[in-house]
């Protein structure tokens, strides 16, 4: 329940003759998602009502004053609003200039009543408002996710974890009601606990528990191709050495990937199964039959199929919207999932295009791998409790790696149920793989940093879709698209531009009703990115009556060129050409331009290069782990597309397609989830840091050009690229790994500071963290990256390393090291010799600071440390080196 005050604008203080003159009417009455005046409610003539708060126009509704001391509560309470809704309503009295004169005459000689009976009322609201506050706050439900200890000591009692989990319930709610009704999920792989629906006072209930080891609140996730495979050199018809690196990874065949995502349209060509292998033995999944989705949707290559809605449920209204189908079942309705899946294991599909543009083959990083989906995300977002129990369930049913394209801002790792669950299945061989997040190029925005977790940056790539833009004026302004109008001349006509600005609805960005159909009638309209979705811009263009649209980058979005599939013709422009374009509107009587769509082009652009959006590091939670990992390709990607819907994604677009581009970390991940599937294969005995060291120490730093990896106009960092750009063929023979055993990652928690209970949550290892560090002075983890922090008055630092040999015996690997700048770098010994495979050797680096912190200058430097094959000195084992000082 929940209250909403609402009121009407008057002219003068609420209190005062208003209150004694007229008096002030109160209505108490339940509503269902209704505003008054669609409950029946009459209202004043005049008065308004809307259907949330946020909506509200504060010109025409105001709070009372005394609400103030109690809007972090209702504001709480309105966030988190259950079907029935109670509403508190104050109508003041018309405001017409008759009143008001009248209230003028009485104000003075009845200032001490009204004031007087003012606070009578604020008292008696205050009661009423104190006694509904304090029902709400007892009796509100909300999803918690509960960790109780895996050894707690009433186990033993129950015949089963599931009726252990229960029981904490229902000690802590009413014997009257179910107390399975209020349980969720009950976790057992992932975590030991459970997620239920708890009122605040059951909370604090289970909370003194001995066996409860935390209670975390439901969190909200966001979900953050014809060419790439070519790109990254998996190309079948490639050179010696890439050849047989893929045969090698038999292309991924027998290992299963999971994808947590939006689920997976199955009759999309790219999970077709034929020339696939049958089912692992090992496969204990199943293919969960749901709305429009059956057993027969599985094949040999979609071998499992799960769904997870009681943490969405218990957080919306419904499963479905007014906009868009949303299918309960595993079945995909946003196209998210779809797209993932089939970038990390697609089957080859030959003609694959976007309404022509990216011609070509589509497959998948890992064709011969197995699928396994486990739709965990919904129109309104992806629910803790929801991909925790995805989790839980994937690591029992047998997959290899775990692909999670979602995420937001980094959060403590005890706290993040990804981190938690993630811990679970690297200590049973899983790999996970997680996108960094699309908050770029924001310092300190990389999500999913857990040292176990292979963290993934987006870059670009050399595949482009030029749609250049014709001024009147004969100048030519860079742009990109793929909008299906090379050659037709309707598409490529010339057009007057217009850039409506001024007012407050927003039609510089071209928002829903704010652009006037007489100005953009028949016009190319120019629209800024932001507030809401690019290729939304273009429908809203079309609906108002404009032909065509230049999509215009701002200083936040500078050269990026995420491009779309536009409803009408378009293009988008990087920031530079945008201040020309306005530049030429502005100083022109009549500005003409046209726009000239050039197809795709492939290979005439610098690439890799870091995406703007990509979140960066330092790590937030963790900074002497260097995070992102590695970044891979994410913009423009082509790859599946549901049936369901129109390439743009937007529900008014009746096109239809197999595929279509979408750009984001969401896509750099499972082109690495694929590649990791194709190491697993190729090295099944392999643990998950193995395979993430692997591609980490083989990442490019150059681009195909031999030159500096670009982040915009300069040299990207390590805080951007993490150690590279991801290679697949050498990633698959890396020579030498940096192995990490998971009681190593216990004693880096430990390290950091963490306290006994947090390190529990985590890895459900019951240690003295006193102790550890205590008999491990001077540890570091074995990490395939180098992260130095030099504190006030600290100018060395010894750090240990060991590489285990993966490749021939009798090897020698001789070490060089390019120095951050201002830091002297020791290594000992410069020379290591391995006899046999698997053989484990060790190393010491120091690294002394040669400059004092908090100088002058930059507060970073990164260098390199590589270890080179004496037989073969092209390709080395590479460890960035990352060196910041601390500010005085």
């Amino acid at each position: 329940m929940t209250f909403l005050l609402m009121g009407r604008s008057f002219d003068g203080p609420w209190v005062g003759s208003y209150l004694t003159e007229q008096g002030l009417s109160i209505g108490f009455y339940e509503r269902d998602f209704a505003p008054p005046s669609k409950r029946g409610i009459k209202q004043e003539p005049g008065a308004r009502s809307q259907d949330s708060l946020s909506t509200r126009d504060t010109r025409d509704s105001e709070l009372l004053n005394f609400t103030s001391f109690f809007f972090p509560f209702w504001l709480q309470t309105f966030r988190h609003a259950s079907k029935s809704q109670f509403w508190l309503f104050f109508t003041p009295p018309s405001n017409t200039p008759q009143n008001h004169a009248r209230h003028q005459a009485t104000r003075n000689h009845q200032a001490f009543a009204s004031f007087a009976m003012a606070a009578q009322l604020q008292l008696f609201f205050l009661c009423i408002l104190s006694f509904y506050f304090g029902f709400l706050q007892a009796d509100h439900l909300e999803t918690y996710i509960v960790q109780l200890h895996p050894n707690g000591i009433t186990r033993p009692s129950f015949s089963s974890k599931f009726h252990w989990h229960l029981s904490f319930i229902h000690k802590a709610i009413s014997s009257e009601e179910d107390s399975a009704s209020r349980l969720l999920y009950s976790y057992r792989s992932a975590m030991e606990g459970f997620a239920a629906r708890l009122s605040k006072l059951e909370l604090e209930t289970l909370q003194r528990s001995p066996e409860v080891i935390a209670v975390r609140p439901e969190r909200r996730i966001e979900l953050q191709t014809t060419y790439s495979y070519k790109f990254l050199g998996l190309n079948p018809t490639a050179n010696g050495n890439a050849i047989g690196a893929i045969l090698k990874s038999g292309f991924g065949r027998g290992a299963i990937i999971g994808v947590l995502d939006t689920g997976i349209w199955p009759e999309s060509p790219s999970f077709s199964d034929d020339g696939m292998p049958p089912v692992p033995k090992k496969w204990r999944g199943i293919c969960q039959q749901g709305e429009d989705f059956n057993s027969l949707s599985c094949n040999r290559k979609l071998i499992g199929a799960r769904f997870f809605t009681k943490g969405y449920r218990a957080a919306s209204k419904s499963l479905s919207t007014d906009d868009a189908v949303e299918y309960v079942s595993p079945r995909d309705g946003q196209g998210h999932g779809t797209h993932t899946a089939s970038t990390a294991a697609g089957t080859p599909v030959q003609m694959a295009n976007v309404l022509g543009n990216g011609a070509g083959e589509a497959r998948g990083m890992a064709p011969g791998a197995h699928i396994a989906v486990y739709k965990v995300c919904w129109f309104s977002g992806c629910y803790s409790s929801d991909i925790l129990a995805a989790m839980d369930v994937a690591i029992r049913d047998g997959v290899d790696i775990l692909s999670l394209s979602l995420g937001g801002f980094p959060v403590p790792l005890y706290e993040n149920t990804i981190a938690i669950g993630s811990f679970r299945a690297m200590e049973r061989g899983i790999s996970v793989v997680c996108a960094a997040g699309n908050n770029g190029p924001i310092q300190s925005s990389v999500a999913n940093e857990a040292p176990w977790i292979a963290t993934i940056g987006a870059s670009t790539l050399d595949r482009r879709f030029p749609a250049i833009v014709q001024l009147g004026n004969g100048k030519f302004l860079y742009g990109e698209s793929v909008y299906p109008g090379k050659g037709i001349p309707s598409a490529e006509r010339k057009l007057e531009a217009v850039y409506i600005t001024g007012g407050q609805k927003g039609s510089e960005f071209c928002l829903e009703g704010s652009l006037p159909t007489a100005k953009v009638r028949g016009k190319m309209v120019v629209c800024d990115r932001g507030v809401n979705g690019r290729a939304e811009k273009g429908q809203v263009v079309k609906k108002a009556g404009g032909a065509a649209m230049i999509l215009t980058n701002t200083a936040i979005n500078l050269e990026e060129d995420s491009v779309d599939v536009h409803v009408l013709p378009a293009t988008l422009i990087g920031f530079d050409e945008s201040v020309l374009l306005k530049s030429y509107i502005n100083s022109t009587r009549s500005p003409m331009a046209r726009i000239i769509f050039g197809g795709t082009v492939i290979g005439k652009s610098r690439a890799p290069a870091v995406a703007q959006f990509s979140s960066r590091g330092p790590s937030f939670t963790d900074p002497s782990i260097l995070k992102p990992d590695v970044i891979a390709p994410g913009v423009n990607i082509i790859a599946a597309w549901p049936q369901n819907l129109g390439p743009s994604g937007l529900p008014e677009d009746n096109r239809r397609v197999n595929f279509t581009l979408m750009s984001g970390t969401s896509m750099s991940c499972p082109h690495v989830s694929g590649i990791t599937a194709l190491i697993h294969s190729a090295h099944p005995q392999w643990s998950p840091a193995a395979i993430k060291s692997a591609l980490m120490t083989t990442a490019d730093v150059t681009d195909h050009l031999g030159k500096p990896i670009m982040d915009g106009d300069h040299p990207a960092g390590l805080f951007a690229t993490g150690a590279g750009h991801v290679n697949p063929i050498r990633a698959i023979n890396p020579g030498l790994v940096y192995e990490i055993q998971p009681m190593e990652y216990v004693i880096h928690l430990c390290s950091l500071g963490y306290t006994r209970s947090e390190v529990f949550s985590i890895s459900h290892r019951n240690v003295s963290c006193h102790d550890i560090v205590q008999k491990n002075r001077g540890f570091s983890l074995n990490y395939p990256t180098i992260s130095v922090m030099f504190g006030p008055r600290m100018t060395g630092k010894m750090i240990k390393r060991k590489l285990t040999n993966v490749g021939n015996p009798n090897t020698v690997f001789s070490v060089d090291v390019m120095p951050p700048d201002g830091v002297k770098v020791r290594v000992k010994p410069r020379q290591l010799t391995f006899t046999h495979t698997n053989q484990t050797m060790s190393y010491r680096v120091w690294l002394m600071s040669r400059r004092r912190n908090g100088s002058e200058g930059t507060n970073f430097a990164q260098g390199s440390l590589t270890w080179f094959n004496s037989r073969q000195r092209s390709n080395g084992v590479r460890s960035p080196i990352s060196v910041t000082w601390a500010s005085k």
